[in-house]
C-alpha cells in the first residue's frame, strides 16, 4: 500500500453512502437515506432493490456468502454464513439475495446466553438489519450489522438496547433544545473508543496455558525491569510492531474504520489505537471489528494480541477510554463551551445534565464496566478507582459555583504558554489542566469515561450514559416547564433549575488525585458509592430505581434487566472457575515438576561433590534445596486450599451467592497460591522452567 492510494482503498469494503448512491435508484437511495437520518422504518417494498444492489456490489468484491453480523451477550460478535447461490431447475445455480434475507435472519437463539429469557428447547431468535450501520465485506463474506432478539421480542444482544438508548437521548435532548428555540430534528451521541492492547510473541504465548485459557498470566514473578523508567510510553515503535500497525491500519481503513492515532502505551509491549469519532452504534460496531482484526493481523505477524484488562501483574493494564459527546443534525456540539462558557447557558444546561446523570446513576456506570478482568485494573494506579466522579477543571467548576450562588464570575484570561525558548512557537494555553485519574473527565468538548476495560464491548457503558443523561434532561425539562407554567420567564426558569441541580449534585465533582487515600475518605463522607468488585456492583442492577429508569425510557424491560444480571453473575463465576482450575493445572503440570526436578538436580550435585570431597559443605546447594522444599510444600498446601474453595463454590445454588463466594473465598486462595508459586520461579534456571517468564514475554519484541 502506498500513501497515494489510501483515499482509494478507504471504505472500499463497505457498502457506504457513496456505494449506495452509485448503486441504488435515486428514489430508493433517498428513502434509505431518510431512514438512516431520521430514524424511521424502511419501506419493505424497497428491501429487494437494496438487497440486489448490495449483493451485486459484494460479488464484484469477491464475496460468496452473506451473514447477519450481531453482538450476543457473549461480548463477542456472531455470524452464520449463507452462500448467495440458489439451485436452478437445470441443475445449475444462480446468485440471489432477497430483501427478506437482508432484513431478517433466524439464527438458533438457544445456544447464546439469555439469562433465563429463553429455555434451551426454545430455539427461535431473529436478527434484524440495522440500516444505520453500513454493511461490509470481511473474509469474502458480506456482513450485515443486525440486532438480535428472541421469539418474544426481548433483546438478546448489545446493539438493540444501545439503539433504544440512542432514541431516548434523542427525544429528551431535542425536547430541551426546543425549549431554547433551537431548531433541530435529531441529536445523536457520538463516540471515540481508544483501544489499548498488548502484543507478545506468538510462540511464547502458546507456551503459557494461562494466556491461552484465560487471556492473562496467572503466575509470573516481576522482571528486573518493568515500566519504572517510563521509557516505553510514546517511545519509538519497534520495527516488528510497526509492521503490524501498518497492516492493521490498512485492514481497518478498507473496512471504513478511521484508525487515526497509534502509539506505545505505558507498559512494555503495550500499545494503543484510537479512531476518529462517529455515531455511538457505528463506533460500537467498529470497535468490535477492530478487536477482531487486531487478533487476526497479529497472528499473521506471529504475534498474539492480548486484550485482557490485566494480562501482567505489576505493570499497567489495558482500558478502553470511552470519549462521549452529543451532536445535533445541524452540526452543533452540545458539549462545546464556546469562547465564553459562562455566557453559553445552553452548554451549561447540557453540562449540568451530565453531572446530574453521573451522580444519580453512579451505580449504573460502575456496573457497565464490571467484569472479573476489570476488577484487577480499576484503582491499580493506571486506571481510575471504582469510585465514580467527574473532573471538570477549575474554570468550569468556578462557573458552576457562580451560577449556584447567583454571583458574578470573574473570567479567567488565557495566558501565553511560556517555554523559555524564543524560537519555539507561542500559543495560548488552556485554562484547565487534564486529569488522567478521573473516571469521568471533561476534556474540552466531550466527556472521557476511563473505566471500561480493554476486552469489553463499549455498548454497555454507552447504554448507561445515554439512559442516565436522558433521565437528567427529562427531569430538567420538566422543571423548566413547571417554573414557566408558574409565571417565570424562560431564562429565569433555566437559571433557577441550574442552581437547584448544581447544589444537589456537585458532590460528584472532584478535580484532585483520585488515587489518593484522602479522596477515598472524602468520597465516603460525600455519600458516593465505592463498589470495589464486580459482585458488589452488579447486584444493584435490578434495584427498583434502575428498573424504573430503564422501563421509563424503553431501554430494558424488567425481564431483560434480570436476564442481564443472571448473565453477568454467570460470566463472573465461570471466569473465576476457569482461572482457578487453570492455576491448579499449571502447578501440577509445570511449576511443581520444575521445582522438584531442580531440587533433585541440586541434591544429586551435593551427593556428587561429597563423593569426591566428603567434608564439602555445599552450603549454596543445601540453602537452595531448603528454600525450594519449603516453597513447594507451601504451594502444595495452597493448591489444596484453592481446590477446596472451588469445590465449595460449586455446591452453591444461587448465582449471586456463587459470585460472591468466588470473590470472598476463591479469589484470596488464588492470590495466595500465586504468591507461593511466584516465589519459586526466580529460584529456577531458565532451562528448567517450562514456560516463558515475564522478562521474555514483555521484552521479546525489543
Amino acid at each position: 500500500m502506498s500513501v497515494s492510494n489510501i483515499p482509494e482503498i478507504f471504505g472500499c469494503m463497505v457498502f457506504n453512502d457513496s456505494a449506495m448512491k452509485e448503486r441504488l435508484p435515486e428514489e430508493t437511495y433517498k428513502a434509505l437515506r431518510k431512514t438512516i437520518d431520521d430514524g424511521r422504518s424502511l419501506d419493505s417494498a424497497l428491501a429487494d432493490v437494496i438487497a440486489t444492489a448490495m449483493k451485486d456490489w459484494a460479488i464484484e468484491k469477491g464475496a460468496t456468502h452473506f451473514t447477519h453480523w450481531f453482538q450476543p451477550m457473549t461480548g463477542m460478535t456472531a455470524e452464520k454464513h449463507d452462500s448467495f447461490i440458489s439451485p436452478t431447475k437445470d441443475g445449475g445455480v444462480i446468485m440471489e439475495f432477497s430483501g427478506k434475507e437482508l432484513i431478517k435472519g433466524e439464527p438458533d437463539a438457544s445456544s447464546f446466553p439469555s439469562g433465563g429469557l429463553r429455555a434451551t428447547f426454545e430455539a427461535r431468535g431473529y436478527t434484524a438489519w440495522d440500516p444505520t450501520s453500513y454493511a461490509f465485506i470481511k473474509d469474502d463474506t458480506l456482513c450485515i450489522p443486525t440486532a438480535f432478539c428472541s421469539f418474544g421480542g426481548e433483546a438478546l444482544d448489545k446493539k438493540t438496547p444501545l439503539l433504544r438508548s440512542m432514541e431516548a437521548i434523542n427525544k429528551q435532548a431535542t425536547r430541551m433544545l426546543h425549549l431554547f428555540g433551537t431548531d433541530v430534528k435529531r441529536v445523536t451521541p457520538n463516540l471515540g473508543a481508544e483501544q489499548e492492547y498488548f502484543l507478545v510473541d506468538k510462540s511464547l504465548y502458546d507456551q503459557r496455558r494461562d494466556l491461552v485459557f484465560t487471556g492473562r498470566t496467572l503466575f509470573g514473578a516481576r522482571p528486573p525491569k518493568g515500566q519504572e523508567l517510563d521509557d516505553h510510553y510514546f517511545g519509538t515503535i519497534k520495527d516488528r510492531v510497526k509492521l503490524f500497525m501498518r497492516d492493521l491500519d490498512e485492514e481497518l481503513w478498507r473496512l471504513g474504520v478511521v484508525a487515526k492515532t497509534e502509539h506505545n502505551e505505558a507498559a512494555p509491549s503495550q500499545h494503543e489505537l484510537a479512531p476518529v469519532f462517529t455515531t455511538a452504534n457505528i463506533a460500537t460496531d467498529q470497535n468490535q471489528l477492530m478487536m477482531e482484526t487486531m487478533k487476526k493481523v497479529a497472528a499473521r505477524h506471529d504475534l498474539a494480541c492480548l486484550l485482557h484488562e490485566k494480562p501482567f501483574m505489576g505493570v499497567s493494564g489495558s482500558g478502553k477510554h470511552n470519549n462521549w459527546g452529543l451532536n445535533t443534525d445541524t452540526g452543533i456540539n452540545l458539549l462545546k463551551p464556546g469562547k465564553s462558557p459562562k455566557d453559553n447557558i445552553q452548554f451549561l444546561v447540557f453540562l449540568t445534565a451530565v453531572i446530574k446523570a453521573v451522580d444519580d446513576h453512579q451505580d449504573l456506570l460502575r456496573i457497565s464496566v464490571a467484569t472479573a478482568g476489570n476488577d484487577h485494573r480499576l484503582g491499580a494506579a493506571e486506571a481510575p478507582p471504582a469510585i465514580v466522579s467527574i473532573f471538570l477543571g477549575d474554570e468550569l467548576y468556578e462557573i458552576l459555583e457562580a451560577v449556584e450562588n447567583d454571583a458574578l464570575y470573574n473570567e479567567r484570561d488565557r495566558v501565553d504558554f511560556e517555554s523559555g525558548v524564543n524560537i519555539l512557537p507561542h500559543f495560548k494555553k488552556d485554562t484547565t489542566d487534564r486529569n488522567r485519574t478521573s473516571p469521568f473527565a471533561f476534556t474540552g468538548n466531550k466527556f472521557e469515561f476511563r473505566m471500561p476495560g480493554s476486552a469489553d464491548s463499549v455498548a454497555e457503558p454507552n447504554i448507561a450514559i445515554n439512559t442516565a443523561v436522558s433521565d437528567a434532561l427529562c427531569r430538567m425539562s420538566d422543571s423548566i416547564e413547571a417554573k414557566m407554567a408558574s409565571g417565570k420567564e424562560f431564562e429565569d426558569a433555566v437559571l433557577e433549575m441550574l442552581r437547584e441541580t448544581i447544589k444537589a449534585h456537585k458532590r460528584i465533582i472532584f478535580n484532585g488525585n483520585n488515587y489518593a487515600q484522602q479522596w477515598i475518605d472524602e468520597a465516603e463522607k460525600r455519600g458516593l458509592l465505592n463498589l470495589s468488585s464486580t459482585p458488589e456492583a452488579i447486584k444493584l442492577l435490578n434495584s427498583e430505581k434502575n428498573v424504573a429508569l430503564f422501563e421509563k425510557f424503553g431501554v430494558f424491560s424488567n425481564a431483560e434487566i434480570n436476564s442481564r444480571l443472571e448473565i453477568m453473575y454467570e460470566n463472573y463465576r465461570k471466569t473465576m472457575k476457569i482461572e482457578g482450575y487453570t492455576m491448579l493445572d499449571m502447578v501440577k503440570r509445570d511449576i511443581m515438576p520444575c521445582a522438584l526436578e531442580y531440587t533433585r538436580i541440586l541434591s544429586e550435585t551435593v551427593m556428587a561433590k561429597r563423593a569426591v570431597i566428603p567434608e564439602c559443605p555445599c552450603n549454596a546447594e543445601i540453602k537452595m534445596i531448603k528454600k525450594l522444599s519449603e516453597a513447594t510444600d507451601s504451594m502444595s498446601e495452597c493448591c489444596d486450599e484453592l481446590l477446596c474453595e472451588l469445590v465449595e463454590a460449586g455446591k452453591l445454588e444461587s448465582k449471586a451467592e456463587k459470585a460472591m463466594y468466588y470473590r470472598k473465598n476463591v479469589f484470596p486462595a488464588m492470590q495466595k497460591l500465586r504468591a507461593s508459586a511466584d516465589m519459586i520461579e526466580p529460584l529456577l534456571p531458565s532451562d528448567v522452567l517450562t514456560y516463558p517468564t515475564y522478562s521474555k514475554l514483555l521484552f521479546s519484541l525489543n
